[in-house]
């Protein structure tokens, strides 16, 4: 409400860009290939998407009694979610839930739910020359090449007449 008429069909600049799924891992037929640490490997590398190391802990630890304040959070690798070769995106994991739901006899998860949402990265969210602003801009120019692939339609085919 009040806004300008003459910036209501302008971009600011990308726009936000989310992704939300649930997705499983079962290893319950392959217990030899599971063995012997269940699908724990595979859970753990999701989990270190949100996790600092426990490397990067000890040293800001390290530095916190040493008297030498960091200030800027911990910078994390950068992650890439590809769905297929023409979604290739960076992205910053917001939500992350596990429920696993099957165990082998040492308790080891071989059975998960996994809740996962994302923000993709844009180049509004990285600094100028970052690689992952360089894949944005990559994702964007495959939508690009995908839209204008489309079929294009006319108000006419969608029942709307001339008036408008």
């Amino acid at each position: 409400s009040g806004g300008d008429r003459n910036e209501a069909l302008r971009l600011k600049g990308p726009a936000q860009e989310t992704w939300k799924f649930t997705a499983e891992i079962d290893a319950t037929d392959q217990f030899d290939v599971a063995a012997p640490d269940g699908i724990h490997p595979e859970l753990a590398t999701l989990e270190m998407l949100v996790h600092p190391t426990s490397a990067q802990l000890r040293e800001a630890s390290r530095l916190t009694k040493k008297g030498t304040i960091e200030i800027s959070p911990i910078e994390m690798p950068l992650t890439l979610f590809t769905w297929g070769s023409k979604r290739v995106m960076p992205v910053r994991l917001t939500e992350l839930s596990i429920n696993e739901s099957a165990f082998d006899v040492n308790l080891n998860p071989i059975r998960a739910s996994l809740g996962i949402g994302m923000k993709v990265l844009s180049v509004s969210d990285l600094p100028a020359g970052h690689r992952g602003a360089d894949l944005y801009l990559a994702h964007l120019a495959q939508k690009e090449r995908l839209a204008r692939t489309a079929r294009g339609g006319r108000l006419a085919e969608l029942g709307l007449g001339r008036g408008l």
